[in-house]
């Protein structure tokens, strides 16, 4: 869970939300079936395309995903591991910069 309090670049106040982050275990057979692109719609209703990529959880820690759980996910000892307190960091202006 991730509460983000963040400026966003652009003319919308910044909103605060509540991001609620699953980890699931999802096996070869089960991944080919998922899908490989996603379509985000833009404004002129066209979309943009982006590629889905499936990651080993040990190597998140440096990637740049939002909410910022890439450090906590590669600090887990396997992938089926218990997490006790599963709060992160805030998300606020003064710990995290927009690329």
């Amino acid at each position: 869970m991730v509460d983000q309090r963040v400026t966003r670049p652009g003319p919308t106040p910044p909103p605060r939300k509540l991001h609620l982050i699953y980890r699931l275990h999802i096996t070869p057979g089960l991944r080919a079936t998922l899908a490989e692109r996603e379509l985000d719609e833009l404004p002129d209703g066209g979309h943009e395309i982006g590629t889905v990529e499936w990651v080993d959880y040990r190597k998140t820690g440096a990637l740049p995903l939002f909410p910022p759980v890439g450090p906590a996910l590669a600090a887990l000892d396997h992938p089926r591991a218990a997490v006790g307190d599963a709060a992160l960091d805030a998300v606020t202006d003064e710990n995290y910069t927009w690329v």
